[in-house]
C-alpha cells in the first residue's frame, strides 16, 4: 500500500521550499549547538560562517523561527502548496499526515 517514498513534500512554492530549508539547517545547528556544549566547543555552523556580522546571524535566527511558526500553523496555503500531495498515493492513504 505504501510503497517507496513519498518525494511530494519538496514540491510546492518557492517560499515553503525554503521555509523547510530553514527548518533542516536550524534543527542541524541546534544539534550542532548541543553537541558542542557537551563537548566544550563552538559547533553553532551560523555563529561559525555569520559571527562577525551579528545583525545578519539574527536574521537568520529569526528567520528559521519565523519558518518554525508558520510550520506549526500548516505551513503555506498557497494553491500550489495545497496541489502538491494531490497525485500523491502515499499522501491520500487515509489517516497519512499530510504536508511536510
Amino acid at each position: 500500500m505504501m510503497e517507496g517514498k513519498c518525494n511530494c513534500h519538496w514540491g510546492g512554492c518557492t517560499v515553503a521550499k525554503v521555509m523547510k530549508v530553514l527548518l533542516v539547517v536550524g534543527g542541524l545547528n541546534w544539534g550542532l549547538v548541543g553537541v558542542g556544549m557537551l563537548l566544550g566547543k563552538n559547533l553553532n555552523v551560523v555563529n561559525m560562517i555569520l559571527g562577525s556580522m551579528s545583525a545578519l546571524e539574527a536574521v537568520v535566527y529569526l528567520l528559521v523561527g519565523v519558518a518554525a511558526v508558520s510550520k506549526l500553523f500548516g505551513g503555506c496555503k498557497c494553491a500550489k502548496c495545497k496541489g502538491s500531495c494531490a497525485d500523491c498515493t502515499t499522501c491520500q492513504v487515509p489517516g497519512a499526515s499530510q504536508g511536510m
